[in-house]
């Protein structure tokens, strides 16, 4: 596996956001919450859209597929914290470091798909309503979902893997709060050409055809939305996609710099305040951003919510 006569690595050490003994549990208690916020919110967000049939449509299917990635995202990243920070455990091994850059990749990706199918969605709404039955019917949407879950899990596969093939022999200390590849990277002790081509490529191909993708679409619907006469039709019909739209913002804005920034240019304290935003805070702020301003969903919950509280 390794070349001469080095010794490869069997587990690595996080080094988390810092050493200082009175911040650990300011910090313990912050993603503790969030990691609660996230669980519950995106629960109830499925759990709600399953027992309402009026929210049985394309948009909120796509939310379900949505909250299911945000709790897989803040299961792989925020358990493995709250272990950092209250036992102070950092090291992680081999095979779970691997793991975890699965799964994170994996959501990401798929984080970003969605938003693309959901940006096509409010597009057809919009843009084409005398079709929206057809263009996104049942069988469309299943597709859609399908292709979303099928490449972002072939994706997360294949950089994993090429991961796999890296040997790491040198200092194991990632300077990060979980394995993330831009910091896993730096530690490798044979070539990462292979990686750094492999990663242009699946940024090129899931930040910024899929970026490019959702600011057209966006760009048809602000275009059909200027063209309503009435101030009343084009708030109903902003209103209908605003929630999407600060969603796909917060999300992209985080990312970009994490997945787009060259690896020499990789700045590790940047790194971990965009992963905070993308793998905790987004995930907890995602139910919130689509239920506040909507009266269907806010009006399911409370049904599901009345439910939970007369079965204790």
């Amino acid at each position: 596996m390794g070349g001469g006569n080095r010794t490869l690595l069997t587990e690595f050490i996080l080094q988390g956001f810092s050493d200082a003994p009175r911040l650990r549990g300011p910090f313990f208690a912050l993603f503790l919450c969030l990691f609660a916020a996230a669980l519950g919110g995106n629960l109830l967000i499925v759990a709600a859209i399953a027992s309402s049939p009026r929210l049985h449509t394309p948009m909120y299917f796509f939310l379900v597929n949505l909250s299911v990635l945000d709790v897989t995202c803040a299961c792989t990243v925020v358990p493995k914290l709250l272990d950092i920070l209250l036992a102070e455990r950092r090291s992680i091994s081999y095979g779970g470091c691997m793991a975890q850059m699965y799964f994170l990749s994996w959501s990401v990706a798929g984080e970003v798909l969605l938003f693309t199918a959901m940006a096509y969605d409010r597009y057809v709404a919009i843009c084409r309503p005398l079709r929206y039955g057809s263009l996104m019917s049942p069988r469309v949407c299943a597709a859609l979902a399908g292709a979303v879950w099928g490449i972002s899990v072939l994706g997360a596969g294949v950089n994993t893997c090429l991961m796999t093939r890296l040997s790491f022999c040198g200092p194991n200390v990632i300077d990060h709060f979980f394995c993330e590849i831009p910091p896993v990277l730096v530690l490798s002790c044979s070539s990462t050409l292979v990686n750094d081509i492999m990663a242009v490529m699946a940024d090129i191909f899931f930040a910024m055809l899929n970026f490019l993708l959702t600011v057209v679409s966006y760009g048809f619907i602000i275009s059909t939305i200027l063209k309503i006469r009435t101030a009343e039709g084009k708030q109903r019909a902003f209103s209908t996609c605003s929630s999407h739209l600060t969603a796909v913002t917060l999300y992209y804005s985080t990312i970009i710099y994490t997945y787009l920034s060259p690896g020499s240019s990789y700045s590790p304290g940047m790194g971990k305040v965009m992963a905070v935003l993308y793998s905790t805070v987004s995930p907890t702020l995602n139910p919130l951003i689509y239920s506040l301003k909507n009266k269907e969903v806010k009006a399911a919950l409370r049904k599901v919510l009345t439910l939970v509280v007369k079965s204790l």
